[in-house]
């Protein structure tokens, strides 16, 4: 199954604002979503540069998002773990939270991840990509995607 990702600040394909990047704020952007199935308990997003010039950065790594949850807002905070119950992992800048985009040259491709769950994760904030992808396996429901591409 897909599930429908999108953002009021970007369309898919096109340039994510520079608010959004190292170049301003450095602030998540907002995300919706919709079409999650029945039985989805938590969601998963992974956000990751498959251009960055040492090999794929991840940017964002946020897990157990509630399944009642249609979206993120503007501007998540970094702690590890929200009110909600929403863990985040550890980004390729080994820190929590939500990485700008900040290409050194060219124009990069930013990929935004979502996966519906049927299950709350067993697994504690500050955790990686390849923990978090191996704690889905046999969990994902259905998959969006949504991509921005970000020139400093």
């Amino acid at each position: 199954m897909s599930l429908s990702l999108s953002s009021t600040a970007f369309a898919s394909g096109q340039s994510i604002p520079a608010a959004y990047s190292c170049m301003g704020k450095g602030i998540s952007p907002p995300l919706a979503w919709s079409g999650a199935p029945s039985g989805t308990r938590s969601f998963a997003l992974i956000v990751d540069d498959p251009d960055a010039p040492a090999g794929t950065f991840v940017h964002w790594v946020i897990y157990n998002i509630p399944g009642s949850s249609s979206g993120l807002p503007e501007s998540v905070s970094a702690a590890a773990a929200l009110p909600d119950g929403t863990l985040q992992g550890a980004n390729s800048a080994r820190r929590t939270g939500y990485v700008a985009p900040c290409p050194p040259s060219g124009t990069h491709r930013y990929f935004f991840k979502l996966y519906a769950l049927d299950a709350v994760l067993d697994l504690a904030s500050g955790a990686n990509k390849e923990a978090l992808l191996k704690a889905m396996q046999g969990h994902v429901l259905a998959q969006g995607e949504l991509m921005g591409t970000f020139t400093k």
